[in-house]
C-alpha cells in the first residue's frame, strides 16, 4: 500500500490513530485501582425480559439502545476503560426508532425485535461503520453489502449498536500475539479483573457482553475464538457446525474452520440468537449441507431436566493443566451425575495432538487464499488488495501496527502456494480424518455417547505485551478442525476468575448440546456479573 492510498483514507483513519495513541499510554500499565460501576437498570437483562418491557411500554427499542450506548460511554470508554467496543453505530437510535414505529403499528419481527446487539469487527456491515478486523490497513473500508450475519440480524429486528474490538486479523498475525489487542482498537481488558486477558480473538464481544454493554453479541471462531473469550468472560458461547451460519462477508482465516457464533449471558439468549442466524446462503457453499438440519427455533431444546438419561463422556486428556480447574470440573461432573446423566470417564479423543501441525499448515494456505478473495470482493475501494500489501503496510507503519509483536504468521502464509498443492490437500484430508472419523466420531461410537465434556480453559492470564499470551490449557481444537459444534457454559470462578465447561459432539448436534448446557446452567446458576477488580485477589 503506497503513501497516496493511505492519505486517501486519512479522514477516517485519523480517528483510529488518535485512539491508538491515547490507548498506548494506558497500555503501559494495568488499571491502577478497582472500579465500582453505578447501578445499571439493564444489568444481566435477558432477551425475553426486555421484550416484556417493550411490550408493556416500559421500554422502547430506542430507550434500550440509548441506555446501552450510555453504558458503553460510561464504562467502556471511561471508568474502567474496558475498551471492548471499537466503534458505535451512528444510526443505531434511528434504526431503533423505526423498529418502535413497527411495533406501534402492530408488527414485530420476532424475539430479537428492538434488541441491541454488538458484533465483531470482522463482520461486514454496509452502513456508516467500518469493517477492519482491527487493522489500520483496512481503515475506511465500507463493504459493498451486509454480511449474511448482519442481514439476518437486521431482518430479525435486532439493533446493531456497534462493533467490538478483536485480536487483530482474528489473532492470525503473530505467534507471539497478545489476545484482545489490535492496531486500530488497542487492548481490550477483562471486566472481571482488569489486568487479565479477555482471550481472543472475539475478545471485545466477550468483554462487552460480560459487562452488559449490549443484550447479546456475535463472535467468530477458527479455533477457540468464540469459546475461549466466553470462558474468560463467564459467557455462554456456541461454536456451531461448519455451514450452520454463513460466513459470507466475514473477514476470513480458513474456509474449512471459520464460523460465526453467539456469545451471550444465558443459554436461552444464545439459543434465540442462533435461531436467527441459521439458513442456506448462496454466497457460502458450506451452508447447503445444513439443509434439513438447521432449526429456526433452538429454544425448544431448553429443558431443565435435559441431563436425565444422557450418556456423556469425559475428555480427560484436556484436564491436568491446572489443579484448581480439575477440582472444579470434577465438581461439575458430580452435578451432572446428580441430575441424571451417566458419565463415561475417561472417553478420550485418541487422536488429540496428532493434527496440530497439519491444522496450522491448512490455516496458512487458506488464510492467504481466502483473505485475498475477501479483499477482492471489496472492489476498487479496498484500501489494500492482498495479503502482501497488508504485510507491507504493517512494515511501513510498524510503530502503530507492531509495537508489541510482529507478523511471522502472515509472512509464512504469504509464502504458501495455491490450494491445488499436494501439501495442502494432504494436510486437509489428514485433519478431517483424525478429527472426525478417528477422533470425535470414533470415541462417541465406541462409548455410545450423546456428548463429550471438557474444561473450556483455565482462569484468564495477566495481559502481557512483552511476552504475549500465556495460554495454559483447555479444549477447542478437535471440534474446530472437524467443523463440529461446541458449546461452553459458565462453570464457576477461581480466585474471582471465570472458568467454563464445554459440551461438544457430532455434526449438527446443537439441539442436544444446548439441552445439556441449559440443564447444567439451571442446576448451577454459576454466572455472576463482573466486579471490575484491578487485579486478582489471590489471598
Amino acid at each position: 500500500m503506497n503513501r497516496r492510498t493511505f492519505v486517501r483514507n486519512a479522514t477516517v483513519a485519523s480517528v483510529a490513530l488518535a485512539s491508538v495513541r491515547s490507548l498506548a499510554e494506558k497500555e503501559s500499565s494495568a488499571a491502577a485501582e478497582s472500579f465500582s460501576p453505578p447501578a445499571f437498570e439493564l444489568n444481566e437483562a435477558t432477551i425475553d425480559e426486555l421484550q416484556r418491557a417493550m411490550a408493556s411500554g416500559k421500554e422502547t427499542a430506542q430507550s434500550l439502545t440509548r441506555k446501552y450506548l450510555d453504558r458503553i460511554d460510561e464504562i467502556d470508554k471511561h471508568g474502567p476503560a474496558i475498551n471492548s467496543v471499537i466503534e458505535t453505530n451512528p444510526d443505531a437510535l434511528a434504526i431503533a426508532s423505526d423498529l418502535d414505529k413497527e411495533r406501534k403499528a402492530g408488527r414485530t419481527r420476532g424475539r430479537l425485535h428492538g434488541i441491541p446487539v454488538l458484533i465483531k469487527d470482522n463482520i461486514d456491515t454496509h452502513d456508516r461503520m467500518m469493517t477492519t478486523a482491527g487493522s489500520l490497513a483496512l481503515a475506511g473500508s465500507i463493504p459493498p453489502q451486509d454480511s449474511f450475519v448482519a442481514r439476518r440480524l437486521r431482518d430479525a429486528g435486532a439493533v446493531i449498536i456497534g462493533k467490538t474490538n478483536l485480536s487483530e486479523w482474528a489473532n492470525f498475525r503473530s505467534s507471539h500475539s497478545t489476545s484482545g489487542w489490535s492496531g486500530r482498537g488497542g487492548q481490550t481488558r477483562n471486566p472481571y479483573v482488569l489486568d487479565r486477558n479477555p482471550c481472543g480473538s472475539s475478545s471485545g464481544t466477550g468483554a462487552a457482553i460480560a459487562a452488559n454493554l449490549a443484550t447479546i453479541g456475535v463472535g467468530t471462531e477458527t479455533d477457540g475464538s468464540v469459546v475461549c473469550p466466553s470462558n474468560a468472560n463467564s459467557l455462554v458461547g456456541i461454536k456451531p457446525t461448519l455451514g450452520l451460519i454463513s460466513r459470507a462477508g466475514i473477514v476470513p482465516i480458513s474456509h474449512s474452520q471459520d464460523t460465526a457464533g453467539p456469545m451471550c449471558r444465558t443459554v436461552a439468549d444464545a439459543a434465540i440468537l442462533l435461531s436467527a442466524l441459521t439458513g442456506i446462503d448462496s454466497r457460502d457453499e458450506a451452508t447447503k449441507a445444513s439443509g434439513g438440519k438447521f432449526l429456526v427455533n433452538y429454544t425448544r431444546s431448553l429443558d431443565a431436566d435435559g441431563l436425565k438419561g444422557a450418556r456423556i463422556g469425559v475428555h480427560r486428556k484436556a484436564f491436568g493443566f491446572n489443579d484448581a480447574v480439575d477440582k472444579l470440573m470434577n465438581d461439575c461432573l458430580d452435578i451432572i451425575k446428580r441430575h441424571g446423566a451417566t458419565i463415561v470417564d475417561p472417553a478420550d479423543i485418541p487422536t488429540q495432538g496428532k493434527f496440530d501441525d497439519s491444522e496450522f499448515e491448512v490455516l496458512l494456505y487458506e488464510f492467504k487464499a481466502d483473505l485475498n478473495a475477501y479483499l477482492a470482493s471489496l472492489g476498487a475501494r479496498a484500501p489494500v488488495k492482498s495479503l502482501k500489501e497488508i504485510i507491507d503496510f504493517n512494515e511501513q507503519y510498524r510503530d502503530r501496527e507492531m509495537p508489541w509483536f510482529g507478523q511471522d504468521i502472515m509472512i509464512k502464509a504469504q509464502a504458501k502456494g495455491p490450494l491445488t498443492e499436494k501439501a495442502y490437500k494432504d494436510a486437509l484430508a489428514k485433519n478431517l480424518r483424525l478429527s472426525r472419523k478417528e477422533g470425535i466420531d470414533f470415541v462417541m461410537d465406541k462409548n455410545k455417547l450423546d456428548a463429550l465434556i471438557a474444561p473450556t480453559g483455565g482462569p484468564p492470564w495477566p495481559t502481557d505485551w512483552v511476552n504475549g499470551d500465556h495460554f495454559t490449557g483447555g479444549y477447542s481444537t478437535a471440534s474446530a478442525v472437524a467443523g463440529y459444534p461446541h458449546v461452553t457454559v459458565p462453570a464457576g470462578y477461581l480466585f474471582g476468575l471465570p472458568v467454563g465447561l464445554s459440551f461438544f459432539g457430532r455434526a449438527w448436534s446443537e439441539p442436544t448440546l444446548i439441552k445439556f448446557a441449559y440443564a447444567f446452567e439451571q442446576a448451577t446458576k454459576s454466572r455472576r456479573p463482573p466486579n471490575f477488580l484491578a487485579t486478582a485477589k489471590l489471598g
